[in-house]
């Protein structure tokens, strides 16, 4: 994992990688927002949960906070001491913009999140529980300074692109970018990745055609009543479709999640 030691040289190198999900079947891939779970080990037992999401839902990081301290808890055994708990730390690269309400939310794309004080965010609890984010397009939309991390960017971000990649000197990248050309020579690997790309367009167009099925019912009815309907209708036909959960729904439909339920029991989703 030359990416972990990359991204955090203050804590030892990787020692052991262990894939949570190392099959991901073309059958699982319509619906998915496409999640890699990595648990990586250090010398010294510092575990690593490391996630690749190529889309955001709405519950995702409380997923990922979850995980995280489950991965802490799971450390010790009944008897074991609290001193033996090492640090736990996800890494999780997000293929889209998180934080955006504020202009210097937009000028930052790489988080670290710890236990902090409100007042004194100096006075922290140490580093056992963390969370890294990185925002892919973000940073490489800002750019950074010539480095690891900026050439691990470039990678997720522009590996079928050989010019650029020409330019790349770090050797974990370089590395990299030799087994996905040993991936690209095999006939398996490319089918699922022409499934995946598939099952995204066409839940792409399937919530596009959803969208404007339930505008085209607003626009016939007319006025606020006519609105509401036309968005209930939306959020119907992406309950029929049965790819996006209430959440994901809702953040689609500017419904709450409370009238999608209320639509996917059959009610009128009004509260």
């Amino acid at each position: 994992m030359d990416l972990i030691n990359d991204l955090r040289p203050d804590l030892p190198d990787i020692a052991s990688v262990e894939v949570l999900n190392p099959n991901i079947e073309a059958s699982e891939l319509t619906g998915k927002y496409i999640i890699l779970d990595v648990l990586a080990r250090d010398g010294e037992g510092h575990c690593y949960n490391v996630e690749v999401q190529v889309r955001r839902y709405g519950a995702w990081h409380k997923r990922g906070l979850f995980y995280l301290a489950r991965t802490l808890g799971s450390q010790l055994s009944a008897g074991e001491d609290y001193q033996e708990l090492r640090a736990t730390v996800g890494l999780h690269l997000l293929d889209f913009d998180l934080f955006t309400a504020t202009n210097a939310e937009r000028q930052q794309a790489i988080w670290r999140f710890e236990m902090r004080d409100e007042r004194q965010p100096s006075i922290s609890l140490g580093n056992i529980l963390q969370m890294n984010l990185i925002e892919l397009n973000k940073a490489d939309r800002l750019g950074l300074p010539e480095g690891p991390l900026c050439a691990w960017i470039t990678f997720f971000k522009h590996w079928q692109e050989e010019l650029t990649m020409a330019n790349i000197a770090h050797e974990p990248v370089k590395k990299a970018m030799s087994r996905i050309r040993e991936l690209s020579a095999d006939e398996e690997a490319r089918r699922l990745a022409f499934v995946r790309e598939r099952a995204l367009r066409d839940e792409v167009s399937l919530l596009n055609d959803a969208k404007r099925e339930g505008l085209e019912e607003g626009e016939k009815l007319g006025l606020n009543k006519g609105e509401r309907l036309g968005v209930e209708k939306t959020a119907r036909n992406l309950i029929t479709l049965g790819v996006l959960s209430d959440e994901q729904i809702a953040e689609a439909t500017g419904l709450t999640v409370a009238d999608v339920e209320g639509l996917r029991g059959g009610g009128t989703g009004t509260h």
